[in-house]
């Protein structure tokens, strides 16, 4: 049987002249790709526009915490307060993402210094302050929790740069490495004690307390970590981390386009096996080449093993989309950006493993600098997109987000350990308040006085009768009823007096 293929047409199509060779492509094929850019603007405008609509009706709320005097919890209780967060993880739905625009709402966790002045600081949507309080409390039981303004926002602050009297530095930071490895974490700042049986934890917060301590008038250090709770996809991402390791063949997630280039690939397999029956022979070479077969645990070399298991410790716990920012404002007769940058990253340093990952300054995209053409335009845009960024707690602005478990987040933000770090304008609670016990023995006359003051005080809250409007507009107090039903007398004798 004879093949016979007609090329009329594409000689016809080759003798054509440009414009009219142009638009004949144009017209039969060209607009496709057009029409897809098109829906493709279209989606993301909607939801852009659908989004800041819901976003503008979120309110928030700035908890400045207070811990006790004498602090001794570790990180691993700032470990379950983020656990404890993670509880405000939304499952939105198609048409609660697509037509209502809801999106996950984040978490703010920060510690301002304001001319040396210490307050770490959480800021939660309104609807999660009781999740938020309860996760402090639970850990922190003594700790004061307290509503204050947005510091950011003090009416004495610049709204843009470049500003007659103040200068700001800042930028953001972010891994080395991929995101499945994780940073080195608060255990390992524990040091054994050379013939005890405990460890002594170095707190790597000293070094960022003894930066904000030396803060003097007219110098401001922010220090942002926003946090995003998510669900459990990214594990996926640390699974293939593992497999490259192990040397095994990773299952490449395709998108559109590749799937349409795979089936026209193989349509012309199949029509071009049909009609020349050549492949046969390719597939007995391909049969006889030995495959590379996967590394087994034995074979990886000590620092392959480091890297798997520590990949399979950060997945183990609960992980959340995190951003970190830095900033520092100061007036410019005493503006140091050497001491608080490289205090900053001198800080962020501490948590460098050079077999996994480490935290590092994003010089290329948002760090105040530049070089070569524009650069005060280019600086001073730098500097007006991090102020924004931080001041509207932004996840979009930047650098993409990474991914950190609770070990990592509370390796970098918790309370210092007063056994550790002194820091003497880090804002504290007084401490535990507690009443005296009630057995202790006191005369019996001033026993006596006590619970005559305490019923005293106490009566008004067992008076049922309204207080009645005055003739001036005024009300009057309730009326004690008087006799046996009222609460006056001297205490029972068959209390225990001591």
């Amino acid at each position: 049987m004879d093949i016979v293929i007609n090329l009329t047409p594409f000689i016809n199509f080759t003798q054509l002249p440009a414009d009219q060779m142009f638009l004949t492509v144009f017209f039969t094929v060209g607009w496709l790709p057009l029409f897809i850019l098109y829906l493709y603007a279209s989606k993301e405008l909607w939801l852009y526009y659908i989004q800041m609509k819901w976003g503008g009706k979120q309110r928030y709320i700035f908890l400045a915490i207070d811990v006790p005097r004498g602090n001794e919890q570790s990180p691993r209780a700032v470990e379950n307060i983020f656990s404890y967060l993670a509880g405000g993880h939304m499952s939105i739905n198609f048409f609660e993402r697509w037509w209502l625009g809801e999106w996950q709402v984040r978490f703010s966790l920060e510690v301002v210094s304001i001319e040396g002045y210490i307050q770490y600081i959480i800021r939660s949507p309104i609807k999660y302050r009781d999740l938020t309080e309860a996760a402090i409390y639970s850990q922190y039981p003594d700790a004061e929790i307290t509503e204050i303004n947005d510091y950011s926002k003090d009416p004495s602050l610049p709204e843009r740069f470049p500003d007659e009297n103040w200068d700001l530095n800042g930028g953001e930071f972010t891994y080395t490495n991929p995101m499945a490895y994780p940073i080195k974490t608060y255990r390992q700042f524990e040091i054994q004690n050379a013939g005890e049986n405990e460890a002594v934890f170095k707190d790597p917060n000293a070094a960022l307390m003894a930066l904000l301590s030396s803060l003097g008038p007219g110098e401001q250090l922010w220090y942002q970590i926003l946090i995003q709770p998510i669900g459990f996809d990214w594990m996926g991402m640390a699974d293939d981390e593992i497999k490259k390791i192990f040397g095994e063949a990773i299952a490449k997630k395709k998108g559109a386009l590749e799937s349409l280039a795979d089936l026209l690939l193989q349509a012309l397999h199949d029509l071009s096996e049909a009609i020349y029956q050549l492949w046969g022979d390719i597939k007995d070479e391909e049969k006889k080449t030995e495959e590379k077969k996967p590394k087994t645990m034995i074979e990886l070399n000590p620092a392959e093993k480091k890297k798997v298991e520590a990949i399979q410790e950060k997945v183990s716990k609960v992980a959340f989309n995190v951003k970190i920012r830095y900033i520092y404002l100061a007036k410019k007769e005493v503006f140091n950006k050497g001491k608080a940058f490289g205090g900053f990253v001198g800080y962020m340093k501490q948590f460098i493993d050079l077999d996994l990952n480490s935290i590092k300054p994003d010089m290329e995209q948002t760090v105040t600098r530049a070089h070569y053409f524009y650069i005060e335009s280019r600086r001073n845009s730098k500097k007006n997109n991090i102020y924004r960024g931080y001041r509207g707690r932004d996840g979009v602005i930047g650098k993409l987000p990474v991914i950190m478990n609770v070990e990592e987040l509370a390796t970098l933000w918790h309370f210092p350990l007063e056994s550790a770090v002194k820091v003497p304008l880090l804002q504290k609670a007084p401490g535990r308040k507690a009443e005296a016990p009630m057995s202790l023995p006191v005369p019996a006359e001033a026993r006596t006085e006590e619970f005559s003051a305490f019923f005293e005080d106490i009566r008004p809250a067992f008076i049922s009768s309204s207080p009645k409007p005055a003739e001036s507009g005024k009300t009057e107090k309730a009326e004690i009823p008087s006799g046996k039903s009222g609460l006056k007398g001297q205490a029972p004798e068959n209390l225990p007096f001591a």
